[in-house]
């Protein structure tokens, strides 16, 4: 079984360790970069923070669509 990478903010995804998910805090584009590349062939789900899933679309076209199921939080 896959387990669930939540990337973004600290303010928005703290609390998502608490279900058990693996949190990557990113608070600027390159941070979310970094976090993205560090995701194991074992993360099924990555949960983005809208800032971060700009940060990926902005500067790494493809780089989101090329792994784990991706879902982006509403604002």
């Amino acid at each position: 079984m896959g387990t669930v990478a939540v990337i973004g903010e600290a303010v928005r995804v703290a609390g998502f360790g608490l279900a058990g998910a693996r949190v990557l805090v990113a608070e600027d584009a390159a941070e979310v970069r970094t976090a993205w590349r560090s995701l194991g062939p074992g993360v099924a789900v990555v949960v983005l923070t809208p800032r971060a899933a700009e940060a990926l679309d902005a500067t790494a076209p493809g780089e989101a669509s090329d792994g784990p199921l991706t879902v982006v939080m509403p604002e």
